[in-house]
């Protein structure tokens, strides 16, 4: 089942024109045309179902800097920053809440990992700290399990996908843009080469410039127009719990199960590096680039099957023309079900640790579909082949944190204005002109 997710009216009236389409309605396309309205651009943004009816409401909602990829440092840093000051400005409680995250393990090799990381970290300022078993320990009162150390970075924060997603697409309305869902773009229109027009199932709009933030889907579109985005998805199950006492003020990772504490007083829940990876045709054609990142995040519980995905969804092949019905619309919201043998699992291993927690129960499952880049790192680009066509898609799992940054980036490229970072780490070539890929941190 679908996560709940605080609905967004929609403007029912196409304009026959835009500066810029965003198509898809994530934390990636709302933040991205937040600040393209700021800049004073005329902005449509097209969702195929709802405002965050995938991934941007199925995800932990951690807000993190600790055990990010470099590349995304400066972007996560500049992230939290927004993060902090997005409520103030946009007049509504975007749930962020900078309560710190916490990692422990009984594991010397993540100590390991931790520290190295800690000291990769240190020249950009992240604030974290590495714990002794006995501080891992004083940071986890009432829990049974006995820690050989930690790391935990006080800065990190938390929000609630569901309020946050559509809190800003509301702002963005009041900026002037307009948002169309159950509106599936179907395809692009090009005249001398580049970008002129989104056709969509409700009717054509003019623009020079279109933000693809498609999520799962962004593969499929690209192909649409002959350009190669290898992309992988991995579908995972979250979980919320009924109201419970507090172990945790923000988020908690431990060598099994996974907690982030609600605004509702329950907890948001999952397994630590679980995961299904399904045999699909999109995934067959790419398997040699994600190959390096499938064995690493296999060794983490990573499987592969074969299901329905194989026929139906993201991943499949297919041609179809812009005057009829396309996949997008579909399948309006990719809502895979939730393993429930991960449900079960993850509230045994979370009661035995807390006793305190014993009655807890889970008040509603789902499942996530995360597209995965084969490096790990999003892609936050334009496109050369296609003039007027720019990404910002491949998050790769954390998207959420990294969201209002790479809204801003992605804004900022597509305006044409002085990137807020270096766009270089998230330029869309390295994935097709034979760049080394080595695979992120999980």
């Amino acid at each position: 089942m679908s996560p709940p997710v605080e609905r967004v009216h929609s403007d029912e009236t196409l304009p026959d024109s835009a500066d810029v389409v965003v198509i898809g309605g994530g934390i990636a396309g709302v933040t991205a045309a937040y600040f393209l309205a700021k800049k004073g651009h005329s902005v449509a943004l097209i969702e195929k179902g709802w405002i965050a009816g995938e991934q941007s409401s199925r995800n932990w909602g951690w807000c993190r800097q600790q055990n990010r990829d470099e590349r995304e440092l400066p972007l996560i840093k500049y992230s939290l920053d927004l993060w902090s000051r997005l409520s103030e400005e946009i007049g509504a409680d975007v749930s962020f809440r900078r309560a710190g995250l916490l990692y422990v393990t009984t594991q010397q090799s993540d100590l390991d990992e931790w520290e190295q990381w800690s000291s990769l970290a240190r020249p950009y300022q992240v604030h974290s700290r590495m714990l002794t078993a006995e501080e891992a320990q004083a940071m986890t009162p009432g829990c049974t399990q006995k820690w050989l150390g930690g790391v935990h970075a006080p800065t990190d924060g938390r929000a609630e996908p569901s309020k946050a997603v559509p809190a800003l697409a509301e702002a963005a309305r009041k900026l002037g843009v307009t948002l169309h869902q159950a509106c599936a773009a179907r395809g692009l229109e090009t005249t001398a080469g580049r970008v002129a027009a989104v056709v969509t199932e409700k009717g054509r709009i003019r623009t020079q410039a279109v933000l693809c933030a498609g999520g799962a889907w962004s593969s499929m579109f690209c192909r649409h127009h002959g350009i190669d985005l290898p992309q992988a998805g991995v579908r995972s199950t979250v979980f919320a719990t009924t109201a419970a006492p507090e172990v945790t003020a923000g988020g908690l990772s431990t060598p099994t199960f996974v907690i982030r504490r609600r605004l509702d007083g329950g907890y948001t829940v999952s397994i630590r590096g679980r995961g299904r990876l399904e045999l699909t045709p999109q995934g067959l054609r790419y398997a040699r680039k994600f190959w390096p990142i499938f064995r690493k995040r296999r060794e983490g519980g990573v499987k592969i099957r074969l299901g329905r995905s194989f026929v139906e969804g993201p991943e499949t092949l297919g041609r179809w023309s812009l005057d009829g019905p396309s996949p997008f619309e579909r399948v309006r919201v990719l809502d895979p079900a939730p393993d429930t043998s991960v449900v079960g699992e993850a509230l045994a291993q979370l009661v035995a640790a807390y006793p305190a927690l014993a009655g807890i129960r889970m008040a509603h499952a789902w499942g996530g579909w995360i597209d995965n880049m084969p490096d790990a790192v999003p892609v936050i680009s334009p496109v050369p082949q296609l003039p007027g066509l720019f990404l910002s898609t491949g998050y790769s799992g954390h998207g959420f944190g990294i969201g209002p940054g790479a809204g801003r980036l992605a804004a900022d490229l597509v305006a044409g204005d002085t990137p807020v970072v270096d766009p270089t780490p998230f330029r869309y070539t390295r994935l097709i002109d034979g760049s080394p890929l080595p695979p992120g941190p999980m």
